[in-house]
């Protein structure tokens, strides 16, 4: 799986604390090697955002993605769920 990354995703995750973003690492690790692993809860969101997914980095945070083609996403952003806003 090819892991692209937005700008904002960038940004959001610069201001992430650091054992958040030891937990996204842990989260990307997995879902490259396999994007609907039961740990991620990968779910596609709903409404005007429904051509997005995320999946769940802890219970709290999320990363929120669009497909681009076979084999490749684009994070988007990180963060908590008003990232869905």
């Amino acid at each position: 799986m090819l892991v692209r990354v937005s700008p904002k995703f960038i940004k959001s995750y610069r201001r992430l604390p650091e054992k958040i973003k030891k937990q996204a690492k842990e989260k990307q690790i997995i879902f490259k090697e396999d994007p609907f692993d039961c740990r991620l809860k990968l779910h596609k969101l709903a409404g005007k955002q429904k051509e997005y997914w995320a999946f769940s980095v802890n219970h709290s945070y999320r990363i929120k993605l669009v497909y681009l083609s076979d084999g490749e996403v684009l994070f988007l952003d990180i963060g908590t769920h008003s990232i869905y806003n």
